[in-house]
C-alpha cells in the first residue's frame, strides 16, 4: 500500500494529542480546527486498521492498541524532528515543549529551584513539570523524561543517577523541650512521638530504619500521625508535634537555621538516590540533552550540600 504523505502529519498530531490531552488543545497547537484534528485522526485510524482513541465529552484517551502503536511511534518521531532540524543546520538548538515526569519531592526540592536559570539559558523551550504519584510509562504518555527518587525498577529506559541524599532524624528544639533528647535510636521506642510517612508502594508507613557501617537498627515508634506528603510530615515535626525521618535534601535549610534539631549524626549511612530516566534513543532531541546536562550539573552541588552537615553531636 503506498504511504499516504499525511501519514507523518497524523503522527505528529496524535503524539500533540498525547501530550496536551485534548483534541483541541492539540489543534491549537499545530494550527488546526477541532474538525480538522477529528479527520487526520480518523484518516489514521483508517490507515493503521485500529481505534486509537477513546474519546467522550470529558477525556480523551488511548485505547490499548491506541498506546502500544504510540510507544512505537513516538521515537521514531523524535528522532524524525531531530533529523531534520539538524539537517537544516540546527542540530543545537533547544527548542519546542520539554514534558517531565517528577515524584512530589524532586519537583519541590530539586526541580523548581533549578527551573529559573535553565529558562533563562533557553529562551525557545517551554517546560512542563507534572508531578505524579507513580511514574507510569513514559513513552505512552508523552513525556521526555523523569526525576523520581528510589532505585529504579527494571524497564527499557535508560537511568543515570543524579545523587544521594540522606536520611536525616530530626525534631523540633520545642518538642525536645517537651520530651527530652533521645540520646540513641533505640531511644524512640521509649515514648517517644514519630511522624509516619506512608510508602506509595504497599500503603503502609515505612519502617524506622538507622544504619552506621553495616549496622542496621530498626525501632518501633508510637505516633498517630501518618502523612504521605513530605511538606506535612516537616511541617509537623517543625511545629512540634514528633520526630520525623525526612530526606536531607528536604530540610538542609532548617538544619541550618536551627529550625530543626538532627538527633543521631552518626547513624547517617541510610541514603536515598535520585535518578533521571529517559527513553533510550540513537538520536536524543536536544532539548533532553540540554535538560540532562543541566540536572547533572546543578545536582552536584545538592550531593556536596549533605556532606555539610554532618555533625559530631552524640548519638
Amino acid at each position: 500500500m503506498p504511504t499516504d504523505p499525511r501519514l507523518l502529519g497524523g503522527l505528529d498530531l496524535l503524539t500533540a494529542i498525547v501530550q496536551t490531552g485534548s483534541f483541541v488543545r492539540a489543534g491549537a497547537r499545530l494550527g488546526l480546527t477541532q474538525s480538522g484534528v477529528s479527520r487526520a485522526i480518523a484518516r489514521l485510524e483508517q490507515r493503521v486498521g485500529v481505534r486509537l482513541f477513546d474519546r467522550n465529552a470529558r477525556a480523551v484517551n488511548l485505547t490499548d492498541e491506541g498506546r502500544r502503536f504510540h510507544e512505537q511511534v513516538a521515537p521514531l518521531v523524535a528522532s524524525l524532528e531531530d533529523a531534520v532540524d539538524s539537517a537544516a543546520g540546527a542540530a543545537g538548538k533547544v527548542r519546542g515543549r520539554l514534558r517531565i515526569n517528577v515524584d512530589h519531592v524532586s519537583a519541590r526540592y530539586l526541580i523548581a529551584p533549578r527551573l529559573a536559570p535553565f529558562l533563562a539559558a533557553y529562551p525557545e523551550l517551554e517546560v512542563e513539570v507534572a508531578v505524579r504519584e507513580r511514574i507510569g510509562n513514559l513513552v505512552s504518555e508523552g513525556f521526555d523524561a523523569a526525576v523520581w527518587f528510589g532505585e529504579p525498577a527494571p524497564s527499557g529506559l535508560v537511568a543515570r543517577r543524579l545523587l544521594d541524599t540522606r536520611v536525616v532524624t530530626c525534631a523540633s528544639p520545642a518538642y525536645l523541650s517537651r520530651h527530652g533528647r533521645p540520646r540513641r535510636p533505640q531511644d524512640l521506642a521509649r515514648g517517644h512521638v514519630g511522624i509516619h510517612f506512608r510508602d506509595p508502594r504497599t500503603g503502609l508507613p515505612f519502617d524506622w530504619e538507622f544504619h552506621r557501617g553495616r549496622q542496621r537498627v530498626r525501632v518501633s515508634v508510637g505516633g498517630r500521625l501518618v502523612v504521605n506528603d513530605v511538606a506535612t510530615a516537616i511541617g509537623a515535626c517543625a511545629g512540634g508535634y514528633g520526630i520525623a525521618q525526612p530526606l536531607e535534601l528536604s530540610v538542609g535549610e532548617l538544619l541550618r537555621d536551627g529550625t530543626l534539631v538532627e538527633l543521631f549524626p552518626r547513624w547517617q549511612d541510610e541514603r536515598f538516590p535520585v535518578y533521571m530516566f529517559y527513553p533510550s534513543r540513537a538520536l536524543a532531541p536536544a532539548k533532553l540533552r540540554a535538560f540532562t546536562d543541566f540536572m547533572v550539573r546543578s545536582s552536584r552541588p545538592a550531593a556536596r550540600s549533605d556532606l555539610g552537615l554532618r555533625g559530631s553531636s552524640p548519638g
